[in-house]
């Protein structure tokens, strides 16, 4: 078995055990592998060990690899910032972006998906912990940016989407985790998704009600950022 494969491995025991503590299903909590900077020979191994999710922050980089891809039943995600020059072909090839924070990004992702791919699955990113240096709506704005995401063709909004600020403290973790549960409780709207949790916070994500863990490291080891487009550079 590859490396990759039992790293995948233990991730699902990880879901799983979280899971049983909080009497969840674990199979409404995905699994999305961050294979940003990742090569398509490690996606073909992720894939042949059962990932079929997988989610990128740089547009070429994952274009490039969806291309050498082609020939595997995968869902690709887009969950790095977004610049109005890429959103024509993150609406032609990837299934769900997980992070839209602004209304203009929205529209233009709605216009420009094709008719035949059905609705783009949306996610809006709320930058919860207020961070300057982390992309995201702010909370007090969220309300009006989902009414107004939720009314456009072509889009389905799904749910938010958030990267906490990084700690080791499980109640801490937690408690950001549960503000965002609570934002979306609060919209009122039939949303599905909270994409929130990785490799460092996967157990508080999922007790707080994540249906989408975004896990890099501990599926595919530290990344190397020496060589990726770093176009869009994400935390």
């Amino acid at each position: 078995m590859s490396t990759i494969a039992k790293n995948i491995a233990k991730v699902g025991a990880r879901i799983r055990e979280a899971a049983q503590a909080s009497n969840r299903d674990p199979s409404a909590i995905g699994l999305l592998a961050v294979s940003k900077t990742q090569s398509a020979d490690a996606i073909r191994v992720a894939f042949a060990a059962g990932q079929r999710d997988f989610g990128e922050n740089y547009l070429q980089e994952a274009l490039d690899k969806q291309q050498q891809l082609s020939d595997l039943p995968l869902t690709w995600h887009f969950i790095g910032p977004i610049q109005s020059n890429k959103t024509r072909a993150i609406a032609e090839h990837f299934s769900w972006v997980h992070s839209v924070d602004r209304l203009k990004i929205a529209q233009r992702l709605s216009e420009q998906r094709p008719d035949h791919l059905g609705p783009l699955n949306i996610c809006l990113q709320v930058n919860i912990s207020g961070e300057d240096s982390k992309s995201g709506c702010a909370p007090q704005e969220l309300s009006a940016l989902a009414l107004a995401v939720s009314a456009l063709p072509r889009l389905r909004l799904r749910g938010l989407m958030a990267i906490p600020q990084a700690s080791d403290d499980p109640a801490c973790q937690r408690a950001v985790l549960a503000s965002l549960r609570e934002l979306q409780q609060n919209l009122g709207l039939d949303l599905d998704t909270l994409s929130m949790g990785m490799s460092a916070d996967l157990e508080a994500a999922v007790t707080e009600g994540s249906t989408w863990l975004r896990i890099g490291t501990a599926i595919f080891g530290a990344r190397d950022y020496a060589s990726p487009d770093t176009e869009q550079g994400t935390p």
